[in-house]
């Protein structure tokens, strides 16, 4: 029987590694991931959308260079699977033109509707934005 998959954004990957509100529900999501219960997918764009959040967070003097470092190499560890394909960037484009919301936000939910699956964020802003139109995205913790 295949798992159910769902698509992560960055705002959740986040939260496996650093110390933030509803990091708790992140954790169980890649505890279902680690437990092989749930398949956890995103673009290939997380990797650097996490990189650049840990070096935001360095910069700001929460973490050390070092331990920014170790927190991506525990991420590259149990990151979710990383997917892209021919179709997902004009898709992107296109949700992000619809909904005038920014094509890196819009790649997570492209890649959801191309899998037919829902996408997971921490980001309000964003959730608000497109839950009306689009009921395949879900924020974190609201299940």
């Amino acid at each position: 029987m295949e798992r159910p998959a769902l698509v992560v954004d960055a705002s959740v990957a986040v939260k496996w590694l650093l110390p933030e509100d509803g990091r708790e529900h992140a954790l169980r999501l890649q505890d279902l991931y680690q437990e092989e219960k749930i398949d956890l997918i995103a673009p290939s764009l997380l990797a650097v959308e996490v990189a650049n959040v840990l070096w935001k967070r360095a910069r700001r003097g929460d973490l050390s260079p070092e331990a920014a470092l170790r927190c991506y190499e525990g991420f590259l560890v149990d990151a979710p699977t990383l997917l892209d394909s021919p179709s997902l960037e004009a898709s992107a484009l296109g949700l992000a033109l619809a909904h005038g919301h920014p094509v890196y936000d819009c790649l997570y939910l492209a890649l959801a509707l191309e899998r037919r699956c829902d996408l997971i964020t921490a980001d309000e802003r964003f959730f608000r934005a497109m839950r009306v139109s689009l009921p395949c995205i879900r924020l974190l913790g609201a299940d």
